[in-house]
């Protein structure tokens, strides 16, 4: 005779009942990409504050120059005409990468945009790769590859969670 599914046997090991919240890892994991978001939003923040606040960064020409730095990386980069782009108004070109690095930080911190925070940190870091850090050997020793893969989740993810985009969405749909 066989047993209908109904009357079979359990044969599934025990489970521990882990409450009904479904236990401290399911409590936590929402919040996962937090520390990311905090890290890279500091980051960005503190490096365009601290491009503006350089005065030998802002300047067409001399030793800490975004000029120099550029004319130092641009046969080497992997895109020369965009390091060209960027020699056209040096110092135009640092306080536009000083100010979108300060606007990634700021939007990824509060939350704000965040998944067009992410994609704009992404695509900085993404150029940076490509044209300040191209020449590092190997590949993996240039440090805005990693900067770009970080992004990612947040980007594909957002700020669910502590943020102004969560608490619009909240008040949006009337909860």
């Amino acid at each position: 005779m066989t047993r209908s599914r109904a009357e079979a046997p359990d044969t599934a090991p025990a489970r521990r009942h882990t409450g009904p919240t479904g236990g401290l890892r399911a409590q936590v994991s929402p919040y996962a990409l937090l520390p990311l978001r905090l890290f890279l939003g500091v980051t960005f923040l503190y490096a365009g504050l601290d491009k503006l606040t350089d005065p030998a960064f802002l300047q067409a020409t001399g030793s800490g120059s975004i000029a120099e730095m550029m004319r130092g990386v641009r046969d080497s980069s992997a895109i020369p005409a965009l390091v060209d782009l960027s020699l056209n108004d040096p110092v135009s070109f640092g306080y536009a990468m000083a100010l979108g690095e300060i606007a990634v930080g700021i939007g990824t911190l509060l939350g704000l945009l965040a998944r067009i925070a992410a994609l704009g940190g992404a695509l900085i870091s993404l150029s940076l790769w490509l044209t300040v850090s191209w020449q590092a050997q190997p590949y993996y020793y240039g440090n805005d590859l990693p900067y770009m893969f970080c992004w990612v989740p947040l980007v594909l993810a957002g700020a669910p969670y502590w943020s102004l985009d969560a608490l619009i969405s909240e008040r949006r749909h009337g909860r």
